[in-house]
Order: C-alpha cells, then sequence, then structure tokens
C-alpha cells in the first residue's frame, strides 16, 4: 500500500498511514539502537537534491540510506541545473531512469510536484517553501515518544504563522488529533486557505485549530511549545523586520511560567538563541538583538527541551518513510 508512493505533502497520506509512519520509525529507532542491521533498500541509489543547504536534512538522508543499505548521491545547488539548463521534467526523467529514488529540498513546491510526476520513482520532500512533510513524522514521533499518545495533545506554535514549519504543523496536527495552535502577529498570520484545510482535518480527528495574536493566552494549556527561526531561507534582507514583529513572541521564562501542567520544548533548528553564530552576532551587532525565537535558559532547560531528540528522530523517521515506500516491505492495510 506504500510502495512506490512519493510523500510531498502531509495529505500524500491518510492519518492512519501518518500514524503507521511514526510507530515504523519507533521501531526502526529500536532496532537501531540494538545495532539489528535492516537494509530494506539493499543495493539501490538514491539522489539527494539540495537547492538549500542543510544541516539535519542531508545527515538524516545520508545516514539512513547507509542503514538501509542504500548508496546516497548528494546533489547540491552547484551541481543541479532543475529549471536552469534543464527543465525539471527533463532532469525528473534521467533521474528516474538512474536512481531508485530522489529526495529534494528546495524552494517550489511544484518541482517537487514534477519530479514525482516524471521520475517514475518515488520522490521525498525534504522541505519547499510551502511544506515540510518529512519534519512532521520526527516531529509527532517525539511528541508520541514523550507522551505515548497523539490524539488529545495541545501544540503551541509561537512565532512566524506562514511558513513552511507553522503550514505542516497545521495541517498534520489535525489529521493526527493533536490540537495546534498558531500564536503569532496578525501580519504573519497563516493563509486562510491552509488555516480551512487543517480545520478540515480537524473536525473528523476530534481536534482543534487555533490562530491567535495572543500568546500569553494560548500557551497556559500547551503541551508541547513549537518556534523556528523568525526569518526563513531566502529572507535574509528582512531581519529587523522581522525582530520588531516577533519579539513578544519569544519563547521564554517568563512565557513559560505561564504553562499550567507539564510540557516539551521543540525546535526544528538552527536555532538562534545566543551570539555562538554568524547571524546571532551580526544580529546582536546591528539590533542589541543577543537571542531571538527562543532564549538561552528555554533552550538549554534538560526538563523540557527535546529539540535535539527531536533532530536525531529526522533520521529515523526519513528511515521509515523510504523503507515503506521504496523497501517492498509487507504492510497490512492500515
Amino acid at each position: 500500500m506504500f510502495q512506490g508512493r512519493s510523500l510531498l505533502k502531509e495529505v500524500d497520506f491518510t492519518p492512519e498511514e501518518l500514524e503507521y509512519l511514526i510507530d515504523f520509525s519507533i521501531h526502526l529507532k529500536d532496532l537501531k539502537k540494538r545495532n539489528i542491521p535492516h537494509e530494506y533498500l539493499k543495493g539501490q541509489n538514491i539522489v539527494l537534491l539540495f537547492e538549500k543547504s542543510s544541516t539535519r536534512t542531508r545527515s538524516a538522508f545520508t545516514v539512513a540510506c547507509n542503514d538501509l543499505g542504500a548508496n546516497p548521491e548528494f546533489m547540491g545547488a552547484n551541481d543541479i541545473q532543475l529549471g536552469k539548463k534543464e527543465s525539471v521534467e527533463d532532469s525528473a526523467k534521467v533521474f528516474g531512469s538512474m536512481f531508485d529514488g530522489i529526495e529534494f529540498r528546495g524552494f517550489k513546491q511544484e518541482d517537487v510536484e514534477a519530479l514525482a510526476k516524471y521520475s517514475g520513482v518515488p520522490v521525498w520532500n525534504g522541505l519547499t517553501d510551502e511544506w515540510h512533510p518529512t519534519q512532521m513524522i520526527a516531529d509527532f514521533m517525539t511528541i508520541k515518544e514523550e507522551f505515548g499518545e497523539l490524539k488529545g495533545k495541545k501544540l503551541v506554535y509561537c512565532g512566524d504563522g506562514r511558513n513552511n514549519m507553522a503550514n505542516s504543523l497545521l495541517v498534520a496536527g489535525s489529521m493526527l488529533g493533536v490540537s495546534i495552535t498558531v500564536a503569532s502577529p496578525e501580519e504573519l498570520f497563516p493563509e486562510q486557505s491552509v488555516v480551512d484545510y487543517a480545520e478540515k482535518f480537524a473536525k473528523e480527528s476530534g481536534s482543534t485549530v487555533t490562530v491567535t495574536s495572543d500568546i500569553k493566552s494560548a500557551v497556559k494549556d500547551a503541551d508541547v511549545l513549537y518556534t523556528d527561526v523568525w526569518v526563513s531561507m531566502g529572507e535574509e534582507d528582512k531581519f529587523e523586520e522581522r525582530i520588531n514583529l516577533l519579539k513578544p513572541y519569544q519563547i521564554n521564562k517568563e512565557l513559560t511560567d505561564l504553562i499550567e501542567g507539564d510540557y516539551i520544548f521543540m525546535h526544528c533548528l538552527p536555532a538562534f538563541h545566543d551570539t555562538e553564530t554568524k547571524y546571532g552576532a551580526e544580529m546582536n551587532e546591528r539590533f542589541g538583538v543577543k537571542e531571538m525565537e527562543v532564549t538561552d535558559e528555554v533552550f538549554r532547560d534538560e526538563k523540557h527541551a527535546r529539540q535535539f531528540e527531536e533532530a536525531e528522530n529526522r533520521m529515523h523517521s526519513i528511515k521509515a518513510i523510504m523503507a515503506a515506500t521504496n523497501g517492498n516491505l509487507f504492510i497490512p492495510k492500515v
């Protein structure tokens, strides 16, 4: 039922199929920890196409390929000609004739859709400007590991409400029965079409979808606090504007003290929680900001912070996605 399919956005799979991928990710993580081989893609060749730079996505796909017995071939922005000297359709046909699967991390959702349409092999979306579905399997895997279940939990996303992470959390969460609140300034509210889409799934799963500018009331009953960088790749000229807009939406100790129950903090990384990066130092020099979307205190709070478990889970979940869709596994209908 999974074999030969692509994961381009969350709704390519049913809620039950997403749940299966999450549980399969947890199973493969256990096999990895116990050094039990699971070479479901042995002998396959997988191409990793990266228009956008990456740390976790590249590492996760590379290690996942190796663990599954496949051979990964990395191609960066200077190696591929998608839409430049060669159409995406033509490139897709070439890649499909040589490789058994394609990962794509880039800008346009239509490019990853075209790769899937014309290549004839499974394609996995490692991130586009609209959606980040492989991240979602890792994120909700992390939440399930922490709480033992997904349905009935509440995730509050704080920050830029119109980026790919907010979009994906709204849709994936509502599909899985997790109530999603986006706390954001009105200028950065998610597109209404995405909210409407999520609400449709929320009615079916029994969850809720909320978009608000009132961050303090939003977080009080949160099980998960989630944030992302204030400026996405390709928007580096907007730092001053975003800092001014999003300062009130920083996750800090004052905010976490408002939470009435237990919670975990998550971040898809990288995070600007100090000045130990080029961007962090530059923002401090230019705007006097030493911490952006999350303070260093919250980021390093070992009791609640789960961003590094979440980062590791990128590899286990990507492995599950590739194995399920390209490993000729027997998977009963879910």
